[in-house]
């Protein structure tokens, strides 16, 4: 037995194509971390195109480029399902929001009061006696919390007219597309690592079979399609094993499943954190209410709560004696538009954001959780099923060339 292993070793030594034929395993578990490494950037980098003549020569990552699509999926597949924008916003807690934006515009009464009047009229505001300015600011200062309360709870009934959430988190991701790769990043990065680091041993036995083939059928062109295949393959398995097996499957001790689907608890977690603070928080859908496709809605809403405030008497004196009856109905406009911009700024603040968020990340993370193995696959899945052959295809021409650069600098021809 020995002897023969001898013998057959002196017979690979005595091969002119010796250190190409030992090497091709080690070569094919290299190429094969290379192009996996490649693809897993490609998904995602470069966030821009870079090239020439968009889209034909050049390149833009499968995330960034897909970034409104991927959006639209994931308000389909994803938020739609996990809470209603009723839901979501009635467990972030309307009267502790009320409360919040009462107390930031408390802080800052005067301000306001005194930057809406001399808009207008500044002299006459400033030569007014104080005592009468401080009675403005004492209706101010008592209506608005009853006003603000009313107004959160009235926004919250009718938030599903006031909110086109796919058009809110479209518009978002592609504002942003650095925010969309890092959301499918750190979603997705243990599997990412997971499938890059193993790259290099499923090439090396590959490499294997490919150096066994190569002893029996020693033709030199084969080298470069034997690369081909192995590129193609390697890099089809590498995105497979992120969603495939669907549900888990025993073979033997192991019990194997997608690595995306196996982590179904950690990704709902962090999936709904991301959800939550980056695409759905509250401070964006207040923002969407304002500025978004129904803002005429919500302006007419704010119009009606703000309007009492300014009907009483002192009020609509003051306002009346700054710009005069003609200027009293535009007046009441540009308050309107301030009085939504004012509530703004307490609903940025970030630690309220978060707090907001943890609720509703909550809810989120605990319905992601139940979701059978194809509802969560979908989360991720169709988004890049469309441009997945491109990622196997270059697998395979990398893999060819590597196989022709063997095939010069390592076998006689």
């Amino acid at each position: 037995m020995i002897d023969s292993l001898f013998e057959f070793w002196a017979h690979l030594r005595a091969l002119p194509n010796f250190w190409g034929f030992v090497t091709i395993p080690v070569v094919a578990a290299v190429v094969t971390w290379a192009h996996v490494w490649l693809a897993m950037k490609m998904v995602f980098y470069p966030i821009e195109f870079v090239g020439f003549m968009k889209p034909w020569l050049g390149w833009q990552g499968i995330v960034p480029r897909k970034a409104g699509k991927m959006a639209g999926i994931v308000v389909d597949n994803t938020l739609a399902k996990l809470g209603s924008l009723s839901e979501i916003f009635r467990e972030m807690d309307p009267e502790k929001i009320a409360r919040h934006v009462s107390e930031g515009l408390m802080e800052r009464i005067e301000d306001m009061v005194d930057e809406i009047m001399n808009d207008k009229n500044r002299v006459f505001w400033e030569n007014l006696p104080v005592s009468f300015k401080k009675r403005v600011y004492a209706r101010v200062r008592r209506q608005t919390p009853i006003l603000m309360e009313g107004l959160v709870r009235d926004l919250g009934e009718n938030i599903e007219d006031l909110i086109d959430l796919k058009a809110m988190v479209v518009r978002q991701m592609e504002g942003d597309r650095a925010l969309v790769v890092r959301v499918f990043q750190e979603v997705g990065s243990p599997e990412v690592n997971f499938i890059v680091a193993s790259s290099f041993w499923i090439g090396f036995t590959l490499g294997l079979v490919q150096m066994v083939v190569w002893y029996f059928f020693p033709w030199h062109w084969g080298l470069p399609l034997y690369g081909a295949v192995l590129g193609y393959a390697t890099n089809w398995l590498a995105l497979a094993m992120v969603f495939r097996p669907l549900n888990p499957v025993k073979i033997g001790p192991w019990r194997m499943q997608g690595l995306f689907l196996k982590r179904q608890p950690e990704i709902s977690d962090k999936f709904a954190e991301l959800a939550t603070q980056e695409m759905v928080s509250l401070k964006h859908l207040v923002n969407e209410m304002l500025t978004g496709t129904y803002s005429e809605r919500t302006r007419a809403l704010v119009r009606r709560h703000i309007s009492p405030l300014l009907e009483g008497g002192v009020i609509r004196t003051a306002i009346q004696l700054t710009v005069g009856p003609t200027g009293y109905a535009s007046l009441k406009r540009t308050i309107v538009e301030k009085a939504a911009l004012l509530s703004l700024a307490p609903l940025s603040n970030p630690q309220f954001n978060k707090d907001r968020a943890k609720v509703i990340a909550s809810i989120f993370a605990t319905r992601m959780r139940a979701m059978s193995s194809k509802e969560f696959q979908d989360l991720l899945r169709p988004a890049f099923q469309e441009d997945e052959w491109i990622v196997i295809a270059m697998g395979a021409v990398l893999g060819f060339v590597c196989g022709w650069l063997q095939l010069m600098s390592g076998f006689e021809h």
